[in-house]
């Protein structure tokens, strides 16, 4: 989501390569849901250092409150951006490579102490985002109610998929009682 003129960006995206792209974009896709505007852009930890140093020590001049970090293999973008700021970090360990995304989620959710990076699952581009607009939201009530409407809408889904099972010809059993 490209922000208005006057309206800052709030969430940056940063990838390590344009192949995780698709999976990031996702997460982009919920910002957008939400009003929150974000940027994406590509930047990787070990083939250009130079510009994520740059991208993390501009980034909450520009009023950046957020960042979600993607990057597949070594994985080592969230904490080399968590290592330079004090803004909240979300890592996405992205799916691929020998282990399927398992090296990712393990280098990104073991940082050092004093290192934070928030870590969701191998692939979890959307749980980022929504995360990011928790964050967000502690400051905004705004948002935060926005946030619930979502929740509501997901208990609304779930009622609706059980209410349509329940009426099928397979029906659904009813859980046995405490004997």
């Amino acid at each position: 989501m490209t922000p208005t003129a006057g309206t800052p960006v709030r969430v940056g995206i940063v990838v390590g390569s344009d192949s995780d792209l698709p999976v990031m974009q996702e997460a982009g896709r919920v910002l957008a849901d939400f009003g929150v505007p974000y940027e994406l852009t590509i930047a990787s930890a070990h083939r250009s250092p130079d510009r994520v140093e740059r991208y993390v020590a501009e980034a909450e001049g520009r009023g950046i409150q957020v960042l979600i970090a993607g990057a597949g293999a070594a994985a080592h973008l969230a904490g080399a951006i968590a290592a330079r700021t004090a803004l909240p970090v979300i890592g996405v360990p992205l799916p691929g490579g020998a282990l399927g995304g398992l090296d990712a989620l393990l280098s990104t959710v073991q940082m050092p102490a004093g290192v934070p990076v928030a870590t969701v699952a191998i692939g979890g581009a959307r749980n980022a985002a929504l995360l990011a607009v928790q964050i967000l939201g502690v400051a905004e009530p705004a948002l935060r109610e926005r946030y619930r409407g979502y929740q509501t809408k997901l208990a609304a889904q779930v009622e609706e998929k059980a209410a349509r099972i329940a009426s099928s010809e397979a029906g659904m059993v009813p859980p046995r009682e405490a004997r």
